[in-house]
């Protein structure tokens, strides 16, 4: 799917995913074991923030300046209003460039809409960006390959390159993996957790 087509799509359901997630519980357990892995303050990005919300107060309590990162304008917009002592920036991880590394990754529920060619680019891209001792967290489709569902009366486009090459190339990029999980179950949905040594 096209990037901006899918920021469209997102922009469409802005204000109900705002009210849906900026208090939720959704993924707090695994954020909070990710966190727990490193000492608190420095430097977070959060890939597909979304309008921000749990997460990010959360990285603001515990000293992290963070970076929020979104396909979707409107999010972003939330997400500005919502946390003005971050930034967040309105573009394509697939694009994306900056001098920047950071100590703590986030990108949750976000990879997995990446066109299925750009998934092991922008993986390591994400691994490149962390600082010696950084931790890194996503979620991902446990199954390889590529399909398109309905959601909220559209059609959502997701990938993945599977367990197997996820974990590979991890530890191809000097990663280590602290902790992988099936969280959903029978939902195909995965998380990672890996430090760069």
């Amino acid at each position: 799917m096209d990037p901006i087509i899918l920021g469209e799509k997102y922009d469409n359901i802005a204000q109900w995913w705002h009210k849906q997630h900026s208090d939720s519980r959704y993924g707090l357990a695994q954020f909070e074991k990710a966190i727990g892995f490193r000492a608190a303050g420095g430097k977070a990005l959060d890939v597909g923030c979304g309008a921000g919300g749990r997460f990010i107060r959360i990285l603001h309590q515990k000293n992290y300046s963070v970076t929020g990162l979104d396909i979707s304008a409107e999010m972003i917009a939330l997400a500005q209003a919502n946390h003005p002592q971050h930034n967040f920036i309105h573009s394509d991880i697939c694009n994306w460039e900056s001098d920047e590394n950071f100590d703590f990754i986030l990108a949750w529920d976000s990879l997995f809409h990446l066109p299925f060619n750009m998934q092991k680019p922008v993986l390591k891209k994400l691994c490149q960006k962390l600082n010696h001792n950084g931790v890194l967290i996503y979620s991902f489709g446990d199954d390889y390959g590529e399909h398109s569902d309905q959601w909220h009366n559209d059609t959502f486009y997701y990938s993945s390159i599977g367990l197997r090459e996820n974990c590979q190339l991890l530890l191809n990029m000097g990663l280590s993996i602290l902790h992988l999980e099936l969280d959903q179950f029978p939902e195909k949905h995965a998380y990672i957790i890996a430090q760069k040594r």
